[in-house]
């Protein structure tokens, strides 16, 4: 398939050079320290979700415990997903490229699949984000409707009213549903814009998910006298927590009203540059503290990480100053919302695509 294609404005070029050499230069006069501490959550962090599970399996006696051991490995799960796998697969956490992948790999051992959601994440949503038959982040799940030109048919209809009931199984559809599809599946964006996926891949997909949960589920159970009932509702429950907590940090920063899904013309053009494209369709969150910076791997400056994505989020707070006044001065789109305003901003999304009442801005 041909690739869609920015529109060519010399002017937005110029000015995204002008940006990129400001940060360039703020981030330059960083001390080159600061990535230490994401060389070290790349040890600490996976150590505390498998320690979380040994910790779990050894008070297998004690149901709660057990329990909220899982829970707790469902945290822990998005925060390796926030700070290590994002990271890696940019190549962000090392200069080694081995060494970033042997990191994103991590998340073949948490029940997804490091290569075709690396495709998915660099190949497909940062290539074109928001765009409907590019972006996989808002690829058509039947249940719900994100791109809003698209007309609500069936269920969509009333996807504003049971959407709190769909989205605590978002991981339950990745591991059994999303990633086979995109391996399987023709009609998926990946295969349809990605070409072929390697048979070994396939193989080693397979062969990491059952491994997944043979450890999850089989070995308390075979070796740890773990009901089959306890292990099912321990996983159970360690898999909603992470799907909540990781849509709690994903869903304010694209699928918004008051950011644009660009449509293609004719000719597979979109009506945006490159630069304004990733201002239009992504907002950042006000939220700035020490929890957001130092645990949720400042997912709250995400037009930053589309603009700059070579570097890691240590930089982001001094990339978005220099952005945020950059747009400023020369009239460009910046949005900034506090998170539970912004959540409320997907929800009334919801509920326009639900009564195709969103109207989105043309060429």
């Amino acid at each position: 398939m041909e690739k869609p294609g920015y529109l060519k404005d010399s002017e937005d070029a110029k000015l995204f050079n002008e940006l990129r050499k400001k940060v360039n230069q703020r981030v330059e006069a960083i001390p080159e320290n600061r990535d230490i501490y994401i060389k070290i959550k790349a040890v600490v962090l996976p150590l505390i979700y498998f320690g979380l599970y040994l910790f779990a399996v050894f008070n297998a006696d004690k149901p709660w415990i057990y329990i909220s051991g899982f829970i707790l490995m469902g945290i822990s799960l998005v925060l390796i997903y926030l700070n290590l796998i994002h990271e890696a697969a940019h190549n962000n956490i090392y200069k080694s490229k081995k060494l970033n992948s042997l990191v994103l790999h991590l998340f073949d051992f948490v029940g997804a699949n490091s290569y075709i959601w690396k495709k998915r994440h660099i190949a497909s949503h940062h290539a074109y984000p928001n765009v409907d038959g590019w972006d996989t982040d808002i690829e058509q799940s039947g249940l719900l409707l994100i791109v809003p030109w698209i007309k609500a048919k069936g269920v969509q209809k009333y996807q504003h009213r049971f959407f709190f009931l769909v989205y605590p199984l978002y991981l339950f559809n990745w591991m059994f549903i999303r990633d086979f599809r995109d391996f399987f599946d023709k009609e998926r964006v990946i295969l349809k814009t990605q070409g072929s996926i390697p048979a070994i891949e396939k193989i080693k997909m397979v062969s990491y998910k059952l491994f997944y949960f043979f450890y999850q589920i089989a070995v308390p159970i075979m070796f740890f006298k773990v009901s089959v009932g306890l292990a099912l509702g321990a996983w159970f429950l360690q898999v909603i927590a992470a799907s909540i907590f990781a849509l709690f940090v994903l869903l304010p920063l694209h699928p918004l009203p008051d950011n644009a899904f660009p449509k293609l013309d004719q000719k597979n053009g979109l009506p945006f540059s490159w630069l304004r494209h990733q201002l239009e369709v992504t907002n950042d969150l006000k939220e700035n503290n020490w929890l957001v910076r130092n645990v949720l791997g400042n997912f709250n400056f995400h037009v930053a990480h589309h603009l700059f994505p070579n570097y890691s989020y240590m930089y982001y707070n001094e990339i978005t100053e220099e952005i945020e006044a950059f747009a400023k001065e020369h009239d460009l789109t910046y949005k900034r919302f506090p998170i539970f305003k912004a959540l409320g901003k997907h929800v009334d999304l919801l509920k326009q695509n639900a009564n195709n009442a969103y109207y989105i801005l043309e060429e």
